[in-house]
């Protein structure tokens, strides 16, 4: 892939418009562009590319989307992106059909399943941070509490009592 005709290297990678450039001052200036990351959710894969790396026929891709079982993200012009994570669970579906035997219906129940699972220990962990803040924030307004008391006021200590018995008599 060429640069544009009118373009140019600024010396830092980056490709210039020309327009400006070798003007007093440089053009206008430019901001920098924040770095490009790839995750396993990143979609990037057309679909023949993701045929090709799942072992599957594009059609059969494109029946899983119908069925919503694997459903790629979309770009604007509607064509189907996959990600790494798209083409692993494609790889699954096809071991659940072909090895195991099981009817596409069931895979979708089974991958329904798994995700309710995911989003329910998500929330769990989410709880549990919650609470271990709150016992923290607890913690601390108690030590709060027991600093500020006041140093000459005795604590109180509960007598024990005793089963002996004492008879009064009076004086006469």
């Amino acid at each position: 892939m060429s640069p544009h005709p009118d373009s140019s290297r600024d010396g830092t990678g980056r490709i210039g418009t020309g327009l400006g450039e070798g003007l007093p001052g440089g053009g206008r200036p430019r901001a920098a562009a924040p770095p490009y990351v790839l995750t396993e959710d990143t979609p990037v894969y057309v679909i023949s590319v993701a045929a090709e790396l799942s072992g599957l026929h594009p059609q059969t891709l494109r029946q899983y989307d119908r069925l919503g079982l694997v459903s790629p993200d979309r770009t604007a012009g509607r064509g189907r992106r996959y990600s790494a994570r798209d083409i692993q669970q494609l790889r699954e579906v096809q071991r659940l059909s072909q090895d195991e035997g099981i009817n596409l219906a069931g895979i979708k129940r089974i991958i329904e399943l798994e995700n309710q699972v995911a989003a329910l220990q998500s929330r769990v962990t989410e709880l549990v941070d919650a609470l271990e803040s709150a016992a923290a924030t607890l913690q601390q307004r108690e030590a709060a509490v027991h600093a500020s008391y006041r140093r000459d006021l005795v604590p109180y200590q509960q007598v024990q009592q005793s089963s002996a018995l004492v008879v009064w008599r009076p004086k006469r």
